[in-house]
């Protein structure tokens, strides 16, 4: 065992476990002292909560003590000495008890915050000059929180006293280094996948919104994570700033945050919302009738079939991308800039969106994917959302339908769909398919069923048209169909074959269908308006006949208003505002660039000192956008 290491790894394993253990324990504190703010039913809820809390506290602990785990393992002959372990000793302590530290602030501030603690606290912090005397006044009014830190450390510390590395001189050098390097590979490998969340290719690293796929109320979230965690994960990612650039009569005039409808509808429909993975506008004829392309083709022959029975949007865009962004910007309105919302420190708030509005008017709610339950962070964001019911992969519970790489294939999901929806009604349905996905392959039954294309990305489009159309062979037999309302678009855009589809504005352009059987809703045309993503959720709750006010950046594509529009779009650089006549580029401070709205490759700069009046004026509507979209993203006014 001298050779191989043994005392020192089991040595380390212990130590390491410690820190899980007062994880833990600071997790329980964290609730008793806020417990009137965070609830669960029974002691097995908690119990629940504080298990997939530990995916959490694995990275939290990792980003800590890789350095630690380092230093213990790398084989420099000296490691069992008395004067190294004190070393470790030292280095394991300070950097575990000041991190430790901010679980146990986090008891105190989070009944003001009503979030985990987030580097967006360097934000506030440096526009405050009392800090000091907060803290202080907070340790003051908290004894009990201080008492316990302290109380918590001397235990660790007694604790970690009890098992010690014994000094030994390692007999064979050989033996010594070469077990050493197994170790030393085998445990990075363990710290990537437990930074990660899990060693699988089709689940992102974990974020914040994933805490919340594990919840039966969005609050839990926060006793799922820990402080730790949720500081760590948006270092360098929060570009949310607080900006005064008009006031707040301007935002009210020009932005209008806030839309009423007031329609009437006797029978609340029905609603089936498909986000269609990649399903960029390029690849459909029917969204492409006028624009004129070479020898275009189109891969989406269902589709486009029903698009001549449905209310199309032949100049629609997303608001983000990537599919999460597509799930906020479609459900709840919200758009991603440069730093996507669902990532941000501020994604945990309570959110209005088409759900709540359903959930409002007593609609059973849900949402379907097939891929590994949380995957996308889809899960918790919905959960964030309101839905009711969620439906994955798990759910499912059939693994031979599995693509062996994201999802259960589209084609039998969207049947599992068809046939487990409906069963209470009113409802409303979300349905974001996953086929269509790199690698870009179909089941093999139908690798010969459908034609090649230049791109990779053609199979699988036809693929999932393909299961989009047996899914209304099916949903047609069923006796909700008649009264249901169907949104079909696309998350974002992806691989790009015609040169028109390269050009800056186009590389978002989507499909954006609205279709229902039943002739009372008139959903039937082609409307060539510039339309987007946000404008899904407040058209739905126009047709629904929500009359009451409704938080969004969007419009009603179907009301008589005539309301004004931005179309929002960032490139993770800049953001792309589109009003009236022009697109213009902004900073995050300044306008820099101002293009012909019809000059989709943003190739002429239009900006110059002598600028016309709606010029102006837009230059003013795309700072006051922001200006709102900050406000009530920090300061959790999006309800």
């Amino acid at each position: 065992m001298k050779n191989l290491r043994g005392q020192e790894v089991l040595a380390l394993v212990y130590r390491l476990f410690l820190v899980f253990f007062f994880y833990q324990i600071a997790r329980f504190l964290f609730w008793f002292f806020n417990r009137e703010l965070v609830k669960f039913d029974g002691i097995s809820e908690y119990f629940k909560l504080s298990y997939y809390g530990t995916a959490f506290d694995t990275t939290a602990i990792l980003y800590v003590n890789s350095v630690f785990i380092l230093l213990s393992i790398i084989p420099i002959v000296i490691n069992t000495k008395k004067n190294y372990q004190k070393f470790l000793f030292f280095w394991y302590f300070i950097t575990n008890g000041i991190t430790y530290a901010f679980n146990f602030g986090d008891m105190i501030y989070y009944r003001f915050s009503q979030a985990r603690l987030t580097s967006a606290v360097f934000s506030v912090a440096k526009n405050e000059s009392n800090i000091g005397k907060v803290f202080f006044n907070a340790v003051v009014q908290n004894p009990f929180v201080i008492v316990s830190f302290i109380l918590m450390m001397l235990f660790w510390v007694f604790l970690y006293k009890k098992v010690k590395v014994e000094e030994e001189k390692p007999k064979n050098l050989i033996k010594y280094f070469a077990s050493s390097v197994v170790i030393l590979c085998v445990t990075a490998l363990l710290v990537v996948g437990g930074i990660r969340g899990d060693f699988k290719h089709s689940t992102r690293p974990i974020n914040l919104v994933d805490a919340n796929k594990h919840v039966s109320n969005p609050l839990q979230g926060n006793l799922v994570l820990n402080s730790v965690f949720s500081f760590f994960r948006t270092i360098n990612t929060n570009n949310f700033k607080l900006v005064s650039y008009v006031d707040e009569k301007f935002i009210n005039q020009e932005i209008k945050p806030y839309k009423l409808y007031e329609r009437e509808v006797e029978k609340k429909p029905n609603v089936i919302i498909f986000i269609m993975e990649s399903f960029g506008k390029e690849y459909s004829g029917a969204f492409n009738r006028n624009s004129n392309i070479r020898d275009f083709v189109s891969y989406t022959p269902f589709l486009d079939s029903l698009a001549k029975e449905s209310l199309i949007f032949t100049n629609a865009f997303a608001n983000g991308r990537q599919s999460i962004h597509g799930m906020s910007s479609v459900l709840a309105g919200i758009p991603s800039l440069t730093d996507a919302f669902t990532s941000s420190p501020y994604s945990n708030q309570k959110i209005q969106s088409i759900v709540s509005v359903c959930n409002d008017l007593g609609y059973d709610t849900s949402f379907y994917h097939g891929a590994p339950n949380g995957s996308m962070g889809f899960q918790g964001f919905g959960n964030i959302l309101g839905f009711k019911n969620y439906f994955g992969k798990n759910e499912y519970n059939n693994d031979k339908d599995f693509d062996g790489m994201w999802a259960i294939w589209d084609e039998p999901f969207f049947q599992y769909f068809a046939k487990n929806i409906g069963k209470k009604q009113p409802f409303m349905s979300t349905m974001f398919s996953a086929s269509s996905h790199d690698p870009f392959k179909v089941p093999e039954k139908y690798q010969n069923k459908f034609k090649s294309g230049p791109l990779q990305i053609h199979v699988p489009i036809q693929y999932t048209d393909y299961a989009l159309k047996k899914f209304f062979e099916t949903a047609s037999r069923q006796s909700w169909y008649q009264n249901t309302i169907f949104v079909i678009t696309a998350d974002h855009t992806n691989q790009i074959h015609y040169e028109e589809y390269q050009k800056a504005m186009n590389r978002f352009a989507i499909p954006l269908l609205f279709f229902s059987p039943n002739p009372k809703y008139n959903l039937k045309g082609i409307d060539d308006r510039f339309a987007q993503q946000i404008d899904i959720y407040p058209t739905l709750a126009d047709l629904l006949g929500y009359n009451k006010k409704i938080r969004s950046w969007g419009r009603s594509l179907v009301s008589d208003k005539n309301e004004g529009h931005m179309i929002i779009h960032s490139d993770s650089i800049n953001e792309q505002i589109v009003i009236g006549n022009y697109v213009y580029i902004f900073d995050g401070k300044d306008v820099t660039g101002i293009y012909d709205k019809t000059d989709l490759a943003l190739s002429k700069n239009l900006f110059s000192k002598n600028l016309n009046p709606e010029q102006k004026l837009g230059i003013l509507k795309t700072k006051a956008w922001y200006q709102d979209y900050m406000d009530r993203v920090i300061n959790r006014k999006l309800y």
